[in-house]
């Protein structure tokens, strides 16, 4: 591709692919159809099931990779792999734009909450309609065994919806600085703008 055609990934996208980005997820949009019925999904969305680890691209070829949502599912022994296998595809001046839940917020805000456990967690149709979270039946952080224990382990749905890692500022500045990236912004926000609190970063590779 030219630079009028730049390569963008947008990797893990799951229900959140992107016009215009190659999509890589273990998931067919058929897939995304059936598992997100209330969403439409193009049929011009690019999808592909690439190894994350080994991306069929040269070194220094790719544009922006993009990760929301990723880097927390990642083993110990998976993360250096893929921050490595992000640094070589990307071109001098690419953009690796990802977000991560802030544990350290997390943390805090764990502390902070009341210890007044309610329910085991279900996931049928219906607690999944109405937000049950341990019986909670809320979003909110106020409660240590709520929607939060999902922001520390994961939602648990299915495969691959565990939480295996975590991050913070300081470790995200550090993990940049040490593969030759600079953060041009890093932002605290909340997934889906009433959930988790994330570190939302834009580095840019040297």
């Amino acid at each position: 591709m030219t630079d009028k055609n730049p390569v963008r990934l947008n990797i893990g996208c799951g229900g959140r692919p992107l016009l215009d980005y190659v999509n890589v997820d273990m998931d067919s949009l058929d897939d995304l159809r059936r598992r997100y019925p209330a969403q439409t999904f193009s049929d011009d969305i690019i999808l592909r099931n690439h190894d994350i680890f080994n991306l069929p691209y040269a070194d220094g070829t790719v544009d922006e990779v993009r990760a929301d949502g990723l880097l927390e599912h990642l083993s110990f022994i998976d993360e250096p792999r893929f921050f490595h296998e992000v640094r070589r595809v990307l071109k001098s001046g690419g953009s690796f734009v990802f977000s991560v839940p802030d544990f350290e917020q997390v943390c805090k805000n764990w502390l902070a909450a009341k210890d007044d456990w309610k329910d085991f967690y279900r996931m049928d149709d219906e607690a999944i309609a109405k937000q049950h979270w341990f019986g909670t039946y809320t979003y909110k952080t106020d409660n240590r065994w709520g929607y939060i224990v999902a922001t520390i382990y994961g939602s648990q749905h299915g495969e691959g919806q565990y939480h295996r890692n975590c991050y913070s500022e300081g470790k995200i500045r550090a993990i940049m600085e040490r593969l030759g990236f600079d953060v041009a912004s890093l932002n605290k926000t909340l997934w889906k703008g009433d959930r988790d609190p994330m570190l939302d970063t834009v580095a840019v590779k040297r």
